[in-house]
């Protein structure tokens, strides 16, 4: 038996092969055919001989053979072509994506597509039939009970998308009124079989059953659905009796925080609450948590054994996880992700896709297999306030709402008469001011990569009133800002003003992308650190002491300022400048110098309450003194994502640490996080968008998780 087939994918068919491969597809037949051996002897062989080939329009995808039809599976198409009989392509149909998936049984073809479509094609050509439910059709009877009660729930509420629960849904006539009146999807619970019975065949012809509304039997005090994840409660049986009191704590256990709302009651009579914040909870609404760089969200809820709280896809492309691009952030509930072309806003409590905001290459410049310049050297290219997302892009700062993902207005950097337009390089935002600086352009330090919109250094610093976009005051830089070594806290704003290390610059070609050896202390030059009153840009006191410095964190609870010198644990990337092995710590109101020391670490330090943490040891913040702390994880960069009681980092897997347990590293396995921060302690929950972007490594599960305590 002898053939060679190439690369392609083949199907064995009576008499012989078919084969598809590239654009082409080809059709092979057995044939027996006599060759005289060595020996003189004629050996019966069955080789294949190509007897027909079709070329097609792109390249096929997937392939299946059907009965006498080749099935080719393309981009944006699913074609047939009678192998046996003609070449030609006899019918073909459009699919949205690429057609991936192929199955035909009982004359019929089922395809799938990397875009989440399914469909199946019965081969009887003609015009679709009319599908729209019976019920839908008919208008909404205005009067009646349910729709009544519905437009008074939508009316008080204003909750018109996103999960709705109703509680003792009945038969299903007021989950069927909400999915017509809002977007609503609707988890209804009914204790009663016979009316789950009657509630799914009713929304079942109204074409609601699975998509808009589901429906489950349960007792209504205790409900399987998770913590938080109800935008809307309300209660079908509640109007006409009032719940149990299990049935009302179940209420308040599935209702969510920051602005979940309940709508109980009688017609006429319907009582609304709202929940408000999570006690305990933290936020982490900056690159490095927040203005202050802790790194640590102060959530104290989230600690324990670690269990999936919800899991999803979204269509939303992330950097390349090796260019080290920005943290998720969380604020008030919203979740926000920034992408290669754009930023994307979830409910954090229950993984829904509340917007996007469309940024053309707003992070190519993250999007490389580089492991050198990243995020956390240029400082996060967005943050949050109160209310909005504040992203940089270009010369702007756009100011984006949280409600709805629409532009409220935008800051640009300001400039004298005589300049140009300048790149915005750090942000943040604190008390209604963003503060923003102009990006030194001229000075770029990937050692691999021409990265020309990834700056670290900046010129000025300044800050801008939110609401009316009124510029309260800039500092010119004597030298030269390092985003890193910017703090924001106290209303006082901590920088360092050092000359520029050249060793640093890449602008020698025949260097072939490396850094000059790193340089001793006593070789760096020294600069001043300030503290700037945030309001005004008064100074309020300074400390030109041996200031050599890349880092700034301080504690507002505890009035230290916290300099270090070097934190990028991977090999491929670490700037002469950063001397690395020291530790100081200032009086943040004075700028009294309390102690420095020897210190080694690998990560960037993380202020917990009185605690430094990082890998290579803990220190008393006050003090320096050590502290106990063993500290080991596997394989992986990236650096520590902290709350009160649960650090978060890369070990191989998603690695932690619970800190009131003393059980050392624990893993969530099969999720792969970033080489940077993509694992966050927040809102009493780990949230995890995918951090395996572009990744071809064995991690199984690639999606967009939120993790919780398990109970």
């Amino acid at each position: 038996l002898q053939f060679e087939l190439g690369q392609g994918a083949a199907v064995s068919v009576p008499g012989g092969l078919v084969r598809a491969e590239g654009r082409s597809l080809t059709a092979y037949k057995w044939k027996t055919v006599y060759q005289r051996s060595k020996a003189g002897k004629f050996l019966e062989l069955r080789r294949l001989f190509s007897s027909r080939l079709t070329s097609m329009k792109s390249e096929v995808l997937d392939f299946i053979v059907a009965g006498r039809d080749a099935i080719c599976g393309e981009d944006g198409r699913v074609s047939a072509i009678d192998y046996a009989g003609q070449r030609t392509v006899w019918w073909s149909a459009p699919v949205q994506g690429k057609a991936l998936g192929l199955a035909a049984a009982h004359g019929r073809l089922v395809v799938s597509t990397d875009e989440g479509y399914i469909y199946c094609f019965d081969g009887e050509p003609g015009a679709a039939k009319d599908a729209t439910p019976r019920l839908l059709q008919a208008k909404s009877d205005p009067s009646s009970k349910y729709a009544k009660a519905a437009a008074e729930i939508i009316r008080s509420t204003g909750v018109t998308e996103g999960f709705c629960l109703d509680l003792g849904a009945g038969n299903g006539e007021l989950a069927i009124e909400l999915a017509r009146q809002s977007k609503l999807h609707i988890y209804a619970i009914e204790p009663d079989a016979a009316k789950v019975d009657a509630a799914r065949k009713r929304l079942a012809a109204a074409g609601l059953y699975g998509d808009r509304v589901t429906v489950h039997q349960s007792a209504l005090n205790r409900v399987s659905y998770p913590d938080y994840f109800a935008n809307l409660v309300v209660s079908s049986r509640s109007l006409e009796t009032d719940l149990s009191a299990g049935a009302l704590d179940e209420v308040k256990r599935m209702q969510r925080p920051y602005g979940g709302k309940t709508c109980l009651g009688r017609i006429g009579a319907m009582k609304v609450t709202t929940r408000g914040e999570l006690a305990g909870a933290g936020s982490w609404t900056h690159q490095n948590s927040n203005p202050a760089n802790t790194l640590c969200s102060d959530d104290a809820i989230v600690k324990g054994t670690l269990s999936m709280f919800w899991f999803r896809d979204v269509e939303f492309e992330i950097p390349n996880r090796h260019g080290q691009g920005p943290a998720p952030l969380f604020h008030k509930g919203h979740m926000v992700v920034g992408g290669v072309h754009g930023i994307a806003c979830l409910d954090a409590y229950n993984g829904r896709l509340r917007w996007t905001y469309d940024i053309p290459n707003f992070l190519s410049d993250y999007d490389g297999i580089h492991h050198d310049v990243g995020v956390g050297d240029t400082g996060g290219p967005f943050c949050l306030g109160e209310e909005a997302v504040f992203v940089r892009t270009g010369d702007r700062c756009l100011r984006i709402g949280y409600r709805d993902g629409r532009l409220l207005n935008e800051f640009k950097t300001p400039t004298m008469p005589s300049e140009k337009n300048r790149d915005w390089g750090f942000l943040a935002h604190q008390d209604g001011v963003v503060f923003g600086s102009t990006a030194d352009a001229e000075h770029s330090v990937s050692p691999r990569y021409k990265l020309t919109k990834l700056r670290t250094e900046s010129t000025r610093l300044f800050a801008i009133e939110t609401k009316t976009g009124k510029l309260l005051w800039k500092y010119d830089a004597k030298h030269s800002l390092r985003h890193n070594a910017i703090a924001i806290a106290d209303h006082r704003v901590y920088l360092i003003d050092r000359p520029l290390v050249m060793q640093d610059r890449i602008t020698d070609p025949k260097r072939n992308g490396r850094h000059q050896p790193k340089l001793k202390a006593d070789q760096v030059p020294t600069g001043t650190l300030l503290a700037l009153n945030a309001e005004t840009g008064r100074e309020i006191w300074r400390n030109e002491d041996n200031i050599i410095g890349t880092q700034l964190a301080t504690s507002e609870k505890h009035s230290v300022l916290l300099m270090n010198f070097s934190a990028v644990r991977h090999r491929f990337f670490k700037l002469p400048s950063e001397v690395g092995d020291s530790l100081a710590a200032f009086d943040a109101k004075t700028g009294k110098r309390l102690w420095e020391k020897e210190a080694k670490y690998q990560t960037r330090p993380v202020i917990n309450d009185e605690i430094i943490y990082a890998q290579g040891g803990a220190w008393n913040l006050k003090t320096g003194e050590p502290e106990p702390f063993d500290f080991k994880r596997s394989y992986g960069c990236g650096q520590i994502a902290s709350g009160k009681h649960m650090m978060l980092y890369r070990s191989a897997t998603l690695g932690y640490m619970d800190l009131t347990r003393g059980s050392g590293t624990e893993n969530y396995g099969g999720i792969r996080p970033s080489c940077w921060i993509n694992a966050i302690p927040v809102g009493g929950l780990v949230l995890i968008p995918d951090g395996s972007s572009k990744c071809r490594c064995s991690y199984q599960m690639q999606a967009w998780f939120a993790l919780q305590e398990k109970k």
